[in-house]
């Protein structure tokens, strides 16, 4: 083959295959996914009801990722209502278009379908997605986000002999729909019905309680290996304690940061947040066991019911699951979960993606440039309707999303006001955002005035965890500051009566959401917006205006007239059996040479 050609042609050819072979592997891999959310029946309680499900799944599949790649998904809306998907704690770098909040993108018409292209940028870890509109998250629609690290970066621990996704959430036989029609009437959520492993009601541990016929989870297990389980709260409202009978549970990482290896009997996940814990299988399987996950800071007695319970099953078990379920932390002990969450620290000797400033765990010693502090007291009556508020501020969502009216400079969609501190003025509605000072470090202290556990989300960042107490936040409270191992995460429990404050840098171009996790002060108004602008090069820093962008409010007359499916785009992307079978051809050309 090729004899008799001259050798500079050869060298050329060869030089050219070579350029190729760079091109076509170079850049980081595409994963595609087409997604139909829909209405699906199912009985989690054994009453049929209505649920969100994602390609008739419920919960929806689990994207299953690693670090930097790109993440393509169709996502059609057979809902009959409007709906959007964020990526909770997925950063979005420099990327808010793609966030899925009212504030960045215009909600998915029924019927229609969009389009989100992001990339996992310098991320790992466990984190979920979710509808977050309009209650929906009452009603499913959850999945899991499993970021998987590149090869080159080693676990700091060995590799499991498994990954498990764990979804705890507490649930309602109501419809998402009657849930926040009641929450709008002033209604009270009240105790839940129960609480759900991926979906499925409780095992019958207890006949009293649990009626027949209900299907549980069996996690099955092989004795002696080591599990990962990724647990996320996906709850409306409520915080959970999940413990595993006879087993420990050795916490590893926490939503994108391996943290400090210590061993728990049991830990409280609050609303919103995502662990991961190896579990050694080091039981005797005389029985089966125990995966409970049960209310927390609840004081009525119509909870009794509301446990969620699973079975771990070993593959040589000799039993169902007995005895009675592992005991839960004291609920008068008002201290043991405060000082549990004291205790997570960030394995600052890991490798793996960290959150910016980059190399320097010395936090502490960066210079503050804003001070917030946020406020948030029970629901009021405001404006003759019941509301939440965040510094004396109720968020309005605006019809026109925030990052749309920035972009085309639309006037008074909403204003950089939001204050620092609690004024002293009546309670308002408003869309009123944080102007966020580009590469700033800011501290923002939660100050829980309410009686009931908040947790609290930031998009596009993680954050230090550095500081939590009871009692009211004065400015002698930083003395108590982890200022070294605080872990960081992108979402952080608020105590009733307490404070936690968190340090923040401010480096990712966008309109990021600052919310309450607890549906129902989400609902009423618990949120705001941070504006982060690069006043120099914002064009080249943040990604410009999406092709597919559906236009909503003082906008829609932009809408183009068409059915609004967005194909998936012609951007590089090799699969990796394609990728074998062209360096194969292209190595049995090289060898042609070498005849």
């Amino acid at each position: 083959m090729f004899t008799g050609l001259p050798n500079y042609f050869c060298l050329f050819f060869l030089s050219l295959l070579l350029c190729l072979i760079t091109i076509c592997l170079a850049g980081d891999p595409y994963i595609y996914y087409d997604w139909t959310v829909s209405y699906i029946t199912a009985s989690p309680l054994g009453v049929k009801q209505q649920v969100i499900g994602i390609n008739g799944q419920f919960p929806g599949p689990i994207l299953n990722v690693t670090t930097n790649w790109n993440v393509v998904v169709n996502v059609k809306n057979d809902l009959d209502e409007p709906m959007l998907l964020t990526w909770n704690g997925i950063q979005q770098r420099k990327d808010s278009w793609q966030d899925g909040v009212s504030g960045t993108n215009c909600p998915i018409p029924a019927g229609w379908n969009w389009t989100y292209e992001f990339q996992v940028k310098d991320q790992i870890g466990s984190f979920f997605y979710f509808p977050s509109l309009s209650f929906q998250r009452a009603a499913g629609g959850y999945g899991g986000i499993t970021i998987n690290n590149r090869k080159i970066i080693s676990l700091p621990f060995a590799t499991p002999d498994g990954d498990i996704t764990l979804f705890i959430s507490d649930w309602f036989i109501k419809s998402h729909k009657e849930l926040r029609r009641d929450i709008e009437n002033g209604i009270g959520l009240g105790a839940p019905d129960s609480i759900l492993f991926n979906g499925l009601g409780p095992y019958r541990y207890d006949n009293a309680l649990v009626s027949g016929g209900i299907a549980y989870l069996s996690v099955n297990v092989e004795p002696g290996k080591t599990y990962r389980l990724r647990v996320h709260n996906v709850g409306v409202s409520t915080s959970l304690n999940f413990r595993i009978q006879n087993h420990n549970l050795l916490l590893v990482e926490t939503e994108g940061s391996y943290t400090v290896q210590q061993n728990y009997t049991s830990l409280d996940i609050h609303v919103g947040q995502s662990y991961s814990f190896l579990v050694t299988m080091d039981q005797n399987a005389s029985s089966d066991y125990y995966i409970v996950a049960s209310p927390r800071f609840v004081n009525s007695s119509g909870w009794s019911k509301s446990v969620g319970v699973a079975v771990l099953h070993y593959s040589n078990s000799q039993g169902p699951a007995s005895g009675p379920l592992p005991d839960p932390p004291n609920e008068s002990d008002t201290f043991f979960s405060m000082s549990q969450a004291r205790s997570i620290r960030w394995n600052v000797s890991a490798s793996a993606a960290r959150p910016n400033p980059q190399g320097s765990f010395r936090y502490g010693e960066i210079t503050v440039t804003d001070v917030f502090v946020l406020h948030n007291r029970p629901a009021e009556l405001i404006e003759g309707k019941r509301r939440t508020t965040l510094s004396g501020i109720s968020y309005l969502a605006p019809s026109t999303p925030l990052k749309l009216a920035q972009q085309f400079n639309v006037p008074g969609v909403f204003k950089l006001d939001f204050p620092n501190k609690m004024m002293n003025r009546p309670a308002k509605v408003d869309t009123s955002v944080i102007n966020g000072t580009y590469k700033a470090f800011v501290e923002i202290i939660f100050q829980n005035n309410d009686t009931t556990v908040q947790s609290y989300h930031l998009d596009g960042y993680a954050f230090f965890v550095v500081g939590m107490d009871y009692g009211l936040w004065t400015e002698n409270s930083r003395s108590t500051y982890n200022k070294w191992d605080g872990v960081a995460r992108c979402t952080t429990q608020v105590f009733p009566g307490a404070w936690t404050a968190i340090l923040v840098f401010l480096d990712n171009d966008g309109i990021w959401n600052l919310r309450a996790q607890n549906l129902d002060s989400w609902y009423l108004g618990q949120e705001t917006y941070i504006s982060v602008v690069n006043p120099e090069t914002t064009d080249k820093n943040d990604v410009p205006l999406p092709a597919n962008v559906i236009y909503c409010g003082a906008l829609s007359p932009l809408q183009k007239d068409q059915a609004h499916r967005v194909n998936f785009s012609g951007a590089p992307s090799f699969s990796k059996p394609i990728k074998l079978i062209f360096v194969a051809f292209v190595l049995a050309i090289i060898g042609s040479f070498m005849r």
